[in-house]
């Protein structure tokens, strides 16, 4: 098992049976799921794991334990991907107390039919419980991204056990750029939750905390301030990096020729990073995070049966869904009798905030024309300006 110190162990899980998490996400790198351990005078356990790795996790933890019994189950987060072998650990070990949420015990009666009121130790903000040269105390953090979950600091090491906050999609056996997984987890599961996650991050700034614990991702020990700065970043809806995103769909190909026109503009004006994004071909919580990362989009679609294209029509809505704000945003449609995509894109948009829409914009009457050309032009000067 992975020694964090000389009394905190890791006991979680890798998993490289899944291709989805949650359903929704594709995970080449497959899943870890974490769990901890601190051996004290009293034994606590920090969290389970997904349901199809009970007998592995049950056997890191006996390993770890060398015939200890543990004396609390500190449950955070109730997704069952954390949460679905809390009744297996009471089964093993009959004594053990769980500690959590009010909120999470309500939702155990409805996983497990049981909501363990004899081993019930209540927990919510501020409350504190002592292992012996280890002290816990609890921090609520409602809708991070749940309703019912804690993160816990361990004053004694300044370790920071943070449930799902600062995860990333990946097995631990896998090396890859943490950045980029983790964003794309951020605002595919807690993006919408940007608000909450500044209020935990407020409380944690009056913390002293050396190592961060996540139940999904790598143990963060160095240089906690990048990863602090880009949690702040991406809570309060900043811009990561100055760069424009254009996501489009086309049917013909002359969408795309607009594209690939205003991309070569954007480059010859200045703007150095460009991100073009086939959202027919591309993975939705791909262009998500991207749109999240940078600080300009360009929308480029076509009229379809009176309103615009599916996959567009998806996006968007995976944006405003997500609290989509502080952006520039440009608009190409397409159309070949009755173009309605623009109208229509910033009718879909009309609930975001602070958003700065662009003077220039593109109509495309079926092709490209001299017209629409220099639309492309003055699109790609504007966005250089801004």
């Amino acid at each position: 098992m992975i020694k964090i110190s000389e009394s905190v162990r890791y006991v979680g899980v890798n998993d490289h049976q899944i291709d989805l998490f949650e359903g929704l996400y594709a995970v080449e790198n497959g899943m870890s799921y974490n769990s901890y351990v601190i051996l004290d005078e009293k034994v606590a356990i920090f969290d389970t794991v997904d349901a199809a790795f009970k007998t592995e996790w049950l056997n890191n933890l006996e390993k770890t334990l060398g015939g200890r019994q543990p004396d609390y189950l500190i449950v955070q987060h109730m997704e069952p991907d954390h949460s679905a072998n809390i009744l297996s650990l009471v089964e093993a070990y009959p004594h053990v107390k769980i500690v959590s949420s009010s909120k999470s015990f309500a939702m155990m009666k409805n996983y497990f039919g049981d909501d363990f009121a004899e081993k019930q130790i209540i927990v919510g903000e501020g409350d504190t419980l002592d292992l012996g040269k280890h002290k816990l105390t609890f921090v609520a953090a409602p809708m991070v991204h749940w309703p019912e979950v804690i993160v816990t600091y361990e004053q004694t090491e300044n370790i920071l056990f943070s449930a799902d906050a600062f995860g990333k999609f990946g097995a631990l056996d896998r090396e890859e750029d943490w950045a980029c997984e983790a964003r794309r987890y951020y605002f595919g599961i807690v993006g919408k939750y940007g608000v909450q996650v500044q209020n935990l991050l407020k409380k944690l700034s009056a913390l002293e905390v050396k190592t961060i614990c996540p139940l999904h991702g790598p143990v963060l020990k160095e240089n906690l301030a990048y990863y602090l700065g880009l949690y702040n970043v991406w809570s309060s809806y900043g811009v990561e990096t100055d760069g424009v995103m254009i996501a489009y769909t086309s049917v013909y190909g002359n969408t795309k020729k607009a594209v690939e026109l205003l991309e070569k503009e954007l480059k010859a004006q200045g703007c150095e990073r460009v991100v073009v994004t086939d959202l027919a071909r591309t993975d939705r919580s791909e262009a998500v995070e991207d749109a999240f990362r940078y600080g300009k989009l360009v929308l480029a679609t076509t009229t379809y049966n009176g309103e615009i294209f599916p996959f567009m029509r998806d996006f968007i809505h995976d944006l405003t869904e997500r609290n989509f704000q502080n952006r520039t945003v440009g608009f190409i449609e397409n159309g070949s009798w009755a173009p309605m995509a623009t109208k229509v894109m910033r009718g879909a948009l009309e609930k975001c905030k602070n958003l700065q829409y662009t003077q220039a914009t593109v109509k495309l009457l079926s092709a490209l024309s001299e017209e629409s050309r220099e639309q492309i032009r003055e699109l790609a000067k504007e966005l250089c300006q801004k």
